[in-house]
């Protein structure tokens, strides 16, 4: 897809406005893939079930899965460092493997991406309770309550300008960080000594509870890719999506270790089991005679919440934004704001559809089961896409000319690193309901190949199409390359 991200053949009188271009920095993208990762998310509800099973090994899974999963990103950074557009995951896939799994690939994250902003809707849902019975209030409203208020607002800042959204959740998330930061502080020099012996021997642990911690470490650090997806209005895109991408999974994969050493060396000198604490943060807290935390360490996990529905928004918007272009949906959705420059269409059309979703499981459900199996959901498509984009990063190289021992390594070890988690959803086997997840996503995708299917036989040419417009990327900056090559 052209960086104008205007259909081929459109004359020029009558192209869309698209997207405005160059306007976020390095600090905006990393704000979105960090929000995305939601490292709020982690260190309020996930930490525990990592403790579950890793033991005093909980800090160093986090490790593994943060060294396992940079082997995804120097595969995605062959695609980040040579081109930049809208979506550019389905963009990268599409350019290495063809237009079909580009499609495919695209249709992966949209569901990817939707089930983490439910899951950010309900978090938001849970943690607006929290704060209010951290101040006294026991009047709580219902959960759709909530959502929409998280959907509209979000609806809205997402609509009118990329930069405010990036922005927004830049602040959202650190100010969350720096509360969680400073509880962390006083409980590792409250209780007794820092240094834990128990936790630096992984006292306890063993190979396959650890492999199973693992898993949850990895899904808890998935969506560092998002940044990629504002690749069309990034500043000097080729140098600060890649960096955006590569920090973003350093960073938060760093504050887990700390934060999960910290919860499990401070609920063991306070007596507590951490795998029974529903919110350990605001537990430690308490014990640690710091309970006036407890209310900004809710608000900051509520707006953090927001922060990632807001950001999955963005991402996903901006998938199907040029999946639209491309004739894969309604080419109405491919209409950019005419003043706002951002995919309003796709916008509104994302964020009903995410509203929708938890609103009816409400009526099966609550909002904190509604969290962890949307969290499980999202976890399958995130999976693909990584398979994808790691044997796609090694097909395009060879097609240029450009692999080398040390490519085919790093995406053989990412497709190892990848299997852990994979074959962790299904071994041993997880109980009803989630245990049929994986074939729900199956479903999804089946749907998806059958829409392919009934694109390419409306329009025959659409999938070259859609192939020459990707390819159009490379070459431009192929283009842009040589010639500042020469200019030096």
């Amino acid at each position: 897809m052209a960086t104008s991200t205007t259909p081929a053949g459109t004359p020029a009188a009558t192209k869309p406005v698209g997207l405005r271009a160059g306007v976020l920095g390095f600090p905006t993208l990393l704000a979105q893939s960090i929000a995305l990762i939601s490292p709020t998310m982690t260190a309020v509800l996930i930490v525990p079930l990592a403790f579950s099973d890793a033991g005093n090994g909980t800090w160093l899974a986090y490790l593994f899965a943060t060294i396992m999963l940079s082997f995804v990103v120097m595969n995605l950074n062959q695609f980040a460092r040579r081109s930049a557009s809208p979506g550019s995951m389905y963009a990268y896939i599409g350019r290495g493997l063809g237009p079909r799994w580009g499609v495919l690939s695209g249709w992966t994250l949209l569901w990817s991406y939707a089930f983490i902003a439910i899951a950010g809707f309900t978090g938001f849902a849970i943690f607006v309770n929290q704060f209010l019975d951290s101040v006294g209030v026991h009047h709580h409203p219902p959960a759709v309550v909530c959502f929409a208020v998280s959907a509209v607002v979000c609806w809205f800042i997402a609509s009118k300008d990329v930069r405010v959204s990036s922005l927004l959740t830049l602040v959202l998330e650190g100010l969350s960080v720096a509360v969680i930061l400073g509880v962390c502080v006083v409980v590792l020099f409250s209780g007794g000594s820092p240094i834990d012996s128990a936790q630096l021997s992984i006292d306890g642990a063993n190979v396959k509870n650890m492999s199973l911690a693992v898993v949850i470490c990895i899904f808890s650090l998935v969506g560092f890719e998002s940044a990629t997806a504002l690749g069309g209005e990034a500043k000097k895109p080729l140098v600060n999506v890649p960096r955006a991408v590569t920090w973003s999974l350093a960073i938060a994969g760093l504050f887990f270790v700390f934060v999960s050493y910290v919860e499990v060396l401070g609920s063991a000198h306070a007596g507590l089991t951490l795998s029974d604490l529903a919110a350990p943060l605001n537990t430690l807290a308490d014990a640690y005679h710091i309970s006036y935390l407890q209310a900004p360490i809710s608000l900051g996990a509520m707006v953090s919440f927001f922060s990632l529905s807001l950001s999955c928004i963005n991402a996903g918007a901006r998938i199907l934004y040029p999946m639209a272009l491309h004739g894969a949906f309604p080419r109405a959705i491919g209409n950019t704001h005419d003043r706002n420059r951002t995919p309003h269409i796709a916008i509104t059309v994302y964020t009903v559809v995410l509203f929708a979703i938890p609103t009816i499981m409400q009526a099966f459900t609550d909002p904190l089961t509604t969290f962890g199996d949307a969290g499980t959901l999202a976890a399958f498509g995130f999976l693909l896409a990584y398979y994808l984009i790691s044997i796609a990063a090694l097909v395009y190289l060879h097609r240029r000319g450009e692999m080398t021992g040390k490519t085919v390594a790093v995406t053989v070890i990412a497709l190892l690193c990848l299997l852990v988690p994979t074959i962790g959803s299904f071994y041993p086997v997880p109980p009803v309901p989630v245990r049929y997840f994986p074939y729900y996503f199956l479903a999804y995708m089946l749907i998806g190949v059958a829409w392919l299917a009934i694109l390419h036989r409306r329009d025959r040419t659409a999938l070259t199409a859609i192939e020459a417009d990707l390819e159009a990327t490379v070459e431009t900056h192929d283009k842009a390359t040589k010639s500042a090559a020469t200019q030096t």
